[in-house]
């Protein structure tokens, strides 16, 4: 194959592993700054969580760098992100930091809890089907280091998106569904997203419903993007109802996956104005332009831990 023109060759797979590599590299800490953790926390809206958990900070030589706080007066439920480092004077190690912790704040305050290292990247399979331009995006920017993942593999049931997802260097797993066994497609999907360590699945235009057992297998695991239309307006020409019908605002929709379609608790949403000038085709370019910023952002506040579920919603500490 030809090297000159726009077809991408092996050689340019590899270079854009390696600014890949590079943009990853920049986004992390000098060695000599201390390493940042994240604390998040859920419990029964009391008082003293927020003086439990820096005074239990302040005592292991943190220092509390980042903190973000709310009570939900309906659930009574408290939710808490903390970020903190060793403040110079020797924090416990982790694990000895978490057993502390678990006996002195989490039971006392009957917590759900966990800790983790800010430097790690949440491991992300994307899936998709015939439209590229969410993917892109994530690629894009994933690759120059602007959103705080690692991509492990693109899933789809269809070739189309092959040469993209490789030309960033990404392993491309086409998984078809061939004569109707959707179930044997699904239990492939489960196997991959195991096999490449992944932590969260996010449907970049996936055009296909997951099954129940799929959704309990992803559950808290798996971001959906669609337009705001529902329930409106739906099937695949949403934009073509919608441009009919004479709306006024188009938008997006990042959520959870869950068993009941499309109405998993919601983490972003953005829309758009428009008016009677625009045409159908018009409306669809805007909304995949918004979809692609909505789900940045949601994959953005789950792997920075930002996203607590809260019932059929989300608090979404930023």
């Amino acid at each position: 194959m030809s090297s000159t023109g726009s077809e991408p060759t092996r050689a340019d797979s590899a270079a854009t592993g390696e600014r890949t590599n590079a943009a990853h590299r920049l986004g992390q800490r000098p060695a000599s700054v201390p390493a940042d953790y994240i604390l998040t926390t859920t419990c029964p809206d009391v008082t003293g969580v927020v003086a439990g958990i820096a005074g239990f900070l302040a005592e292991h030589h943190a220092t509390i760098s980042e903190a973000q706080h709310y009570d939900d007066p309906n659930t009574g439920t408290s939710f808490m992100r903390t970020v903190f480092h060793d403040d110079g004077r020797g924090m416990p190690a982790m694990q000895e930091l978490e057993r502390r912790f678990a006996e002195r704040v989490g039971a006392p305050f009957r917590m759900h809890w966990r800790l983790h290292a800010a430097r790690h990247r949440c491991r992300v399979l994307l899936a998709v089907s015939h439209q590229g331009h969410c993917l892109n995006s994530i690629l894009h920017r994933w690759s120059t280091g602007t959103l705080p993942i690692e991509v492990v593999a693109v899933v789809s049931n269809h070739p189309d998106m092959r040469r993209l997802a490789e030309w960033h260097g990404v392993p491309y797993h086409h998984l078809p569904i061939s004569d109707g066994r959707k179930a044997e497609q699904e239990a492939q999907m489960m196997a991959l997203f195991e096999q490449v360590d992944a932590e969260l699945l996010v449907l970049a235009r996936y055009m296909q419903i997951l099954s129940a057992q799929a959704c309990r297998f992803f559950d808290g695991r798996a971001i959906n993007i669609h337009h705001s239309f529902l329930p409106g307006f739906k099937g695949a020409k949403a934009y073509h109802q919608a441009h009919a019908r004479g709306v006024k605002l188009i938008g997006a929709t990042a959520h959870y996956v869950t068993a009941d379609l499309d109405e998993g608790p919601i983490i972003e949403q953005g829309v758009e104005r428009i008016d009677h000038t625009q045409s159908a085709d018009d409306l669809a370019v805007i909304g995949s332009e918004l979809e692609t910023v909505v789900l940045n952002r949601a994959i953005t506040w789950h792997a920075e831990r930002r996203v607590f579920r809260d019932g059929s919603k989300t608090v979404v500490l930023r």
